[in-house]
């Protein structure tokens, strides 16, 4: 029987009590790698209760001793880089160079974690008042909490947990249930940084978990990446227990292509960015807009991705690896279907995409629709797979209404030789990350990723200052000290005048 994964809680790896497990699955091959159990009601109380407890000391923790943390974690990260990026292959089938670089953007976070002193320093004005001064200072909230997807299992915990105790704060991880064994390590080894026992717990399980930690009083704030419905659902029930919430959710991404740009290099970036990792990120190019004679461009488009092919995570000509699921998979095919049956023009078909060596993975492949509309289901919804639809606009102002339009706001891209239309279209556009000749706009992590309208629930974002801000209170002060409460004796040096 495959090994039971075990919760993180009180700074032990232990077993769970709970009798409800769901299987871990190999999405090449289906093998059943671990089972990971919902936790019980009392181990993921027993995880709050630690945490709290744990704060009090942490958040007295020398701000350059949390840094310390964190400069020996980015090191353990990156010796250990490849074996962990062989894990996540493992249980998310992505190919080992997608896979290491979910490991080291995550990394990148936690290099930004280890600027934490400069990041919590507050301000100060002397003499706001005669006499009087007013300074500030940046204080952490307590236990804070992280619900993570499958796509990104190394990536996103990365985002949360370690900028959130940085700032000071305890932290309780929900990774993602079908994939537990890429966040797991990353404990482990957190742990072996020198972290105190119970900074981190970790605790598993789905929707019944999730809801402990947005109805418990003791968590402060939740951050959240996943779908819509479920962001939506975890903004609600979040804010409505007064927590800060913060819900990345879908997008819908476009990438406009002037008439002026360059055709190769068009090609070659949207190739990658609409079916990298199964096109199950969140920043993926899923819709293409074509403006004016760039339309003449899609057949190379389609020649070029009808030559990409999935495989499994070893194979170092494989593009990207399966769907995650079954499930997944189902939900793609069912989507490619209607989007024939609504009249779409599909260019190329990935539906019975079939892969020498693994009869049973969650294969679908390349995917391109022609002459989509905005009606078309496969254009409002996200389809969350290797398929990419085309449009096709007369102008600028056309390609720039069609996006706005749109319910999403994560990510964008133009590609032009113009400096005025890439200028006019990052600042009308109303998307939250904007790319000039580059396809998926993530910001590094100095920065915030940014995404806006239905992509994002809340008021700050991840990892950046914006994170920080979120993960952290302000106390401002302000003082009065009279120098006629100065006592003179033989001890003061200050001669009043």
């Amino acid at each position: 029987m495959a090994k039971q994964v075990q919760l993180y809680i009180g700074g032990e790896f232990v077993d769970s009590a709970s009798e409800q497990m769901i299987p871990v699955t190999n999405p090449a091959t289906q093998e059943v790698i671990a089972q990971v159990p919902c936790a019980t009601e009392q181990e993921v109380h027993q995880a709050i209760a630690n945490a709290k407890a744990v704060f009090q000391d942490w958040k007295e923790t020398p701000v350059s001793e949390r840094a310390r943390v964190m400069m020996r974690y980015q090191a353990l990260l990156k010796e250990h880089h490849d074996e962990i990026a062989t894990i996540l292959a493992g249980e998310t089938g992505k190919t080992f160079d997608d896979a290491k670089g979910d490991v080291w953007r995550g990394i990148e976070v936690v290099e930004h974690a280890a600027n934490i002193p400069s990041l919590l320093m507050g301000e100060t004005v002397e003499n706001v008042a005669r006499g009087i001064d007013t300074y500030s200072y940046t204080q952490p909230l307590g236990v804070c909490a992280g619900i993570t997807p499958f796509n990104f299992p190394a990536m996103i915990p990365l985002w949360m947990f370690p900028l959130a105790i940085a700032c000071g704060n305890t932290f309780i991880l929900k990774p993602s249930e079908q994939d537990p064994l890429t966040p797991t390590r990353l404990v482990e080894l957190f742990e072996q940084a020198g972290a105190p026992k119970g900074v981190l717990q970790m605790i598993h399980g789905g929707k019944d978990q999730v809801d402990m930690l947005l109805d418990h009083p003791d968590v402060r704030a939740l951050s959240f990446v996943g779908s819509v419905p479920v962001g939506q659902y975890i903004y609600r029930r979040g804010t409505e227990n007064m927590k800060r919430v913060q819900a990345f959710a879908g997008a819908k991404n476009h990438c406009v292509i002037m008439p002026d740009a360059n055709k190769q290099q068009v090609i070659n970036n949207l190739v990658g960015a609409s079916v990298g990792a199964a096109g199950q990120r969140c920043m993926a190019i899923s819709c293409a807009v074509f403006v004016g004679k760039a339309k003449e461009w899609i057949p190379d488009l389609a020649a070029a991705l009808a030559k990409v092919h999935p495989g499994a995570w070893d194979d170092k000509d494989a593009a990207y690896g399966p769907l995650i699921s079954p499930q997944a998979k189902e939900r793609v095919l069912k989507m490619i279907q209607q989007g024939k049956d609504e009249g779409a023009e599909c260019l190329v078909d990935g539906s019975n995409c079939v892969v020498e060596g693994f009869p049973d993975g969650n294969w679908v492949g390349p995917t391109v629709f022609g002459k989509v509309t905005t009606d078309m289901q496969i254009y409002q919804q996200e389809i969350f797979g290797p398929v990419l639809c085309t449009m096709e606009v007369e102008t600028l102002p056309d390609a720039i209404a069609l996006v706005n339009a749109n319910p999403y706001g994560n990510g964008t891209s133009i590609f032009t030789a113009s400096g005025a239309a890439a200028r006019k279209y990052q600042h009308e556009i109303e998307v939250g990350q904007v790319g000039i000749n580059v396809p998926i706009p993530v910001p590094l992590p100095f920065f915030s990723f940014t995404g806006w309208k239905n992509s994002f629930f809340g008021d700050l974002h991840a990892y950046g200052k914006q994170a920080v801000r979120f993960y952290s209170e302000t106390k401002t002060i302000t003082a009065r000290w009279p120098e006629t409460d100065l006592v003179s004796g033989p001890n003061m040096t200050i001669e009043l005048k």
